[in-house]
């Protein structure tokens, strides 16, 4: 009998993340439409600047505003949506921006000639897409099992990756057309996905640790049961309640929910937040937006005739691989993972940069080749550093900061993604392929953050994650942490330590 009721919980619970991750695939699909648009004939006749002699062509200054103005729209509703989410709720907030994305879409398909409406557009849509990227990963590690939270997190990329992928279609099937469905009916068919996620997110449950931290435990239950699909008097429901209220009866005791205490607070707040905003920032210095935002230019400059199918195999690969990412940070963690990655990712990415440096970028069999190693980039960055950035910081920060603390390490990923996406163009023009060799660079500078940055937290409650920072575990012992005895493995057969772990007022050595 238990084992059935097991089954139903995991059921029920992954079907709600599921849904929730829609607020990736809005994320995704503006990054899987814009590199296509600037390339259609019609939307270059309409915003484009005009010379007799090159005909319409996109500067590469407006090029980058168009492109990356997103991202400060993103970095606004990352830091917002924090305030937003402590006063309305988890699943109220995810509601309201998904309307403000809505808003953002129609100032763009309302646009005519004016370039600069479609990169006010821009800005707005992505005050939507960063809130809902700070808020739909907190949600789902609030709501799902913690043996499931790394799957089911990691499921928030998933759905940008089908996002990029359908993106990369809906503009191929478009961009024959000479008038401006060309480009319309890629912006108007995001008020689909919209749609259903803002009116689906009306029936779902609010966050149980949302519920407690305010005080309505009667409610938190409630919310929990739904999501377990059992009675609110189930053993299961009443002890993981029980441990969520003594998790935050000890983060209140520790300090406030300010501003400020997401770099001074208690436990190692500010290690939390350096370790939360490396890890966004590193997930973009990997160069994977080098290729979706510029994919189709990329390849055109290789001599390759439809760049658009080119884009389209990209974002298919990027799509497969993350399905086995989800089951990958079960068996082997977050640490491994992030490593292994990194390496990959520097490997491929030499091979990208050399090829196109030392080679003839225009003969076919070179561009075939670099083709197959930006295939290769993405299927290491997909099953690696593109779910787990998400995963890392979702269940990094104790709920009574976690909004804003989320919000800033977010915000970074943002800033990041708009610094790489506006002088992009500028730097390609300057040092050519030569670039690749920056972004591999930074991916081998990932892999060391890690190694002595980042804890292992697989298979951890929210709440054994801050008696983890209490105890101030060296990350590369992290994995083999006991939160019972407060001992810690080492992987290199060192002997096991004692360490005092502070909870709240009080010490204890174990």
């Amino acid at each position: 009998m238990a084992e059935q009721v097991k089954k139903a919980n995991y059921t029920l619970v992954v079907a709600l993340c599921l849904f929730a991750s829609m607020g990736g695939f809005l994320f995704g699909y503006d990054t899987g439409t814009i590199g296509g648009l600037l390339n259609m004939q019609n939307f270059k006749e309409h915003f484009a600047s005009y010379s007799p002699s090159s005909g319409y062509y996109f500067s590469n200054v407006r090029t980058g505003l168009i492109v990356a103005v997103v991202s400060i729209g993103c970095c606004i509703g990352c830091l917002v949506s924090g305030n937003m989410a402590d006063r309305i709720g988890r699943r109220g907030s995810i509601i309201v921006w998904t309307i403000v994305y809505a808003i953002g879409m129609v100032i763009q398909i309302s646009a005519s000639r004016a370039w600069y409406q479609i990169m006010i557009g821009r800005i707005v849509a992505g005050g939507g897409i960063g809130a809902l990227s700070t808020l739909v990963p907190m949600y789902q590690s609030e709501t799902c099992p913690k043996h499931l939270r790394g799957i089911l997190v990691s499921s928030f990329q998933l759905f940008i990756t089908m996002g990029i992928l359908i993106g990369y279609c809906v503009v191929k099937a478009t961009e024959g057309q000479r008038s401006t469905s060309a480009w319309r009916i890629p912006l108007g068919i995001c008020f689909i996905w919209a749609g259903v996620l803002g009116v689906g997110m009306a029936f779902m449950p609010e966050s149980p640790r949302y519920l407690l931290k305010k005080g309505d435990r009667t409610a938190s239950t409630n919310s929990l049961a739904k999501v377990y699909a059992t009675s609110p008097d189930d053993p299961l429901v009443q002890e993981e309640v029980k441990e969520i209220a003594e998790g935050i009866e000890r983060e209140e005791a520790e300090g406030t929910a300010s501003w400020g205490e997401c770099f001074t607070g208690k436990p190692k707040m500010f290690r939390r937040l350096l370790i939360g905003v490396g890890v966004m920032i590193l997930q973009q210095l990997t160069g994977a937006n080098f290729f979706f935002y510029y994919g189709n230019s990329i390849f055109q400059s290789v001599g390759l005739d439809d760049s658009y199918i080119t884009a389209i195999i990209l974002g298919a690969v990027n799509f497969v691989s993350t399905i086995p990412a989800l089951f990958l940070v079960q068996y082997f963690g977050r640490r491994i993972l992030l490593i292994v990655g990194a390496v990959w990712m520097f490997l491929w990415f030499m091979v990208f940069a050399s090829m196109g440096t030392f080679h003839d970028s225009s003969d076919p069999n070179v561009g075939r080749v670099m083709i197959a190693a930006a295939c290769m980039f993405i299927l290491g960055f997909a099953t690696t550093w593109a779910p787990l950035a998400w995963v890392i910081v979702s269940e990094t920060y104790p709920i009574r900061v976690r909004s804003k603390a989320m919000g800033i390490a977010t915000s970074g990923n943002w800033m990041m993604n708009f610094l790489i996406s506006f002088f992009t163009p500028f730097i390609t023009s300057a040092i050519g392929y030569r670039y690749g060799y920056v972004f591999a660079a930074c991916c081998i500078f990932a892999a060391f953050f890690v190694y002595f940055l980042v804890p292992e937290t697989k298979g951890r409650s929210l709440e054994e994650v801050d008696e983890l920072y209490a105890a101030g575990v060296p990350a590369w012992r992290s994995a083999n942490w006991d939160p019972q005895t407060g001992l810690q493995g080492k992987n290199n057969g060192l002997e096991f330590q004692r360490k005092e772990v502070v909870r709240g007022d009080s010490a204890a050595t174990v």
